[in-house]
C-alpha cells in the first residue's frame, strides 16, 4: 500500500480522518485516544484538526445509516471492500449528506486523490463511480418508513438494533429515541475548579479573561461549562492544578459520597483520579483517601493528578479491589466509593465506536463483576458509613437493578437520601429516588450516569 502523504507534508484534515477511522475499523482502537494521538503528533492548525475531528466523530455516529446508503451503490458489498476503501467511502459520504459548507465536486475530487496515493487506478475510478452516482441519484437518499419502533429509531440514529431494543424496553420509545438522538449531538466540555485554591466564580472570570467562553455548570457547583477553549490540558491552569477536565455528571458523585475532613474514605476503581482528587478536595485534603486501581500504569496517572492539584492525603494502592480486605480489616473507611467498571454506554457521545465495538453479551459480563466488587468492598465499611455506587452506564441491569438485587441480599444497607449541591434536578421520579439516580445525556448534555448512595446501619 502506497503511503497516504508524503513525510514531509502535513496530511490534510480528510488525509488523517481516513488513517484514524481505518485504524478504528481495523484494530478496534479508541477513536477518541487516537484522533488526541494523531493531533499532537501532526499539529494541524485549528480550522484542520476541528475539520478532522467532525469527520472522524460523524463518520463514526452515523457509520450504519451511511451504509444502508452506500450499500444501494456499491455493487459487490461495502463488507468485501478493504477497511480504507469502505471508510474513503463512508467519510465522503458523510460529507455529501450530512454536511452543507463543502463543495460536492471538492468532496470527490478529494477522495478520487486519496484513492489514486493509497491504491490504483481501478480502486479511483470505482470511488469516483460510486461517489457520482449518489450525487446523481440523490433522490433514492431517503430513509423506508419502518414500523418497527426498533428498527425506525436504530436506522435514523445509527445505533445497533439490539441496543435500541434494550433501552426502548428501559425507557420507551420516545426516551429510548431521545437517547440515541443525544448520542449523535457534540459533547459539551467542562472542567472542575480546585476548590482549595480559587472559587468557581474566580475561576469563571479568569477564563472569561483570556477570551475563552465559560459557564458555570447548571449541575456541579465546582463544574464550568467551557466552549472555543481548544485543549484544557495543554494550559497553563491545567499545569499549575487550578482544574481538572471532568464531567459534570462524575462531579456529582463527590456530593453523594459527601466526605468530610478528617475521614478515612476508600475509592475502589480510582483511575484516572478525577473523582479521587475531587472527594479530597472536599475533605480540604485533612484525612486519608486510599485510591486502588489494578494496573500500576495507572496507579500513576492518580498520583500524578495528585500532585499537580498538590493533594498530600491521597494514597494510591495496586490491587484488584475484590482482594482489598487482603490489606483492609473489615470496617475501616467511613466512606468507600465503587465507580465501577461498566458499559460505557452513557458515553457514546465522546466515544462514538463504542455503538459498534460492543456486544448485547459484554453488558451481562461486566454486570458479573460489579456483582462481584460489590460484595468483595462492603465489608469494608464502618457501620454508619455511606458507599457509593457509579457508572458511567445507562443500562438497568448495571444500575439500579444491580443495586436492588445488592439490597435484596444485604439488609444491613438501604438507600440514603443525597441532593447535588448545585440544584434540584428536575428529573422524572423514575430516573432519581433521592438516594438513586439514572441521568441521561439529552438531560443535562452531560454523560449517562448512575449514582447510588447506600448506608450501612450502625
Amino acid at each position: 500500500m502506497k503511503p497516504t502523504h508524503p513525510a514531509h507534508a502535513k496530511p490534510t484534515a480528510r488525509e488523517l480522518a481516513l488513517d484514524i477511522l481505518t485504524r478504528v475499523d481495523r484494530e478496534r482502537a479508541y477513536s477518541n485516544l487516537l484522533l488526541n494521538q494523531m493531533l499532537r503528533k501532526h499539529k494541524p492548525d485549528r480550522l484542520e484538526a476541528s475539520f478532522a475531528t467532525e469527520l472522524v466523530y460523524g463518520t463514526i455516529q452515523h457509520r450504519s445509516t451511511i451504509d444502508y446508503f452506500l450499500g444501494q451503490f456499491v455493487s459487490k458489498g461495502l463488507d468485501k471492500l478493504e477497511p480504507w476503501v469502505r471508510n474513503l467511502l463512508r467519510v465522503s459520504f458523510y460529507q455529501l449528506y450530512y454536511l452543507d459548507r463543502v463543495p460536492s465536486h471538492a468532496v470527490v475530487n478529494e477522495a478520487v486523490n486519496l484513492a489514486k496515493k493509497k491504491g490504483h487506478r481501478g480502486i479511483s475510478g470505482m470511488v469516483n463511480g460510486v461517489l457520482r452516482n449518489v450525487l446523481r441519484q440523490a433522490d433514492r437518499l431517503v430513509l423506508p418508513e419502518l414500523e418497527d419502533p426498533v428498527r425506525r429509531i436504530a436506522l435514523t440514529t445509527s445505533h445497533p438494533e439490539w441496543m435500541v431494543a434494550r433501552w426502548v424496553k428501559q425507557y420507551g420509545e420516545e426516551t429510548a429515541e431521545r437517547i440515541c438522538e443525544a448520542n449523535n449531538s457534540a459533547p459539551s466540555s467542562s472542567v472542575r475548579v480546585q476548590s482549595l485554591r480559587s472559587s468557581r466564580d474566580q475561576m469563571v472570570e479568569r477564563l472569561r479573561e483570556a477570551g475563552v467562553k465559560a459557564e458555570p455548570s447548571r449541575l456541579a457547583s465546582d463544574g464550568i461549562v467551557v466552549e472555543q477553549a481548544g485543549n484544557m490540558a495543554d494550559t497553563e491552569w491545567y499545569r499549575s492544578g487550578q482544574l481538572t477536565i471532568q464531567d459534570e455528571s462524575s462531579m456529582l458523585v463527590a456530593d453523594a459520597v459527601a466526605p468530610s475532613p478528617g475521614m478515612k474514605v476508600l475509592d475502589c476503581c480510582a483511575a484516572p483520579g478525577g473523582k479521587t482528587t475531587h472527594l479530597a478536595e472536599r475533605m480540604n485534603d485533612d484525612g486519608e483517601v486510599i485510591a486502588c486501581d489494578v494496573h500500576e500504569h495507572k496507579e500513576k496517572l492518580i498520583r500524578e493528578q495528585a500532585e499537580r492539584l498538590q493533594l498530600t492525603c491521597i494514597h494510591t494502592v495496586v490491587t484488584d479491589a475484590r482482594k482489598l480486605s487482603e490489606r483492609f480489616p473489615p470496617g475501616t473507611f467511613d466512606r468507600i466509593l465503587l465507580d465501577a467498571p461498566c458499559s460505557g454506554l452513557g458515553v457514546i457521545r465522546r466515544k462514538p465506536d463504542l455503538k459498534w465495538a460492543k456486544s448485547e453479551s459484554e453488558t451481562d459480563a461486566v454486570a458479573r463483576v460489579q456483582k462481584e466488587l460489590l460484595e468483595a468492598v462492603h465489608p469494608l465499611l464502618k457501620p454508619g458509613g455511606i458507599l457509593v455506587y457509579s457508572t458511567c452506564t445507562i443500562e438497568y441491569n448495571e444500575n439500579e437493578g444491580q443495586i436492588r438485587s445488592f439490597l435484596e441480599r444485604h439488609p444491613k444497607f438501604s438507600v440514603a437520601a443525597w441532593t447535588p449541591s448545585q440544584e434540584p434536578l428536575h428529573l422524572p421520579e423514575s430516573r432519581w429516588r433521592e438516594g438513586m439516580l439514572q441521568l441521561l445525556p439529552q438531560d443535562y448534555n452531560s454523560d449517562g450516569f448512575f449514582i447510588a448512595r447506600l448506608q450501612k446501619k450502625a
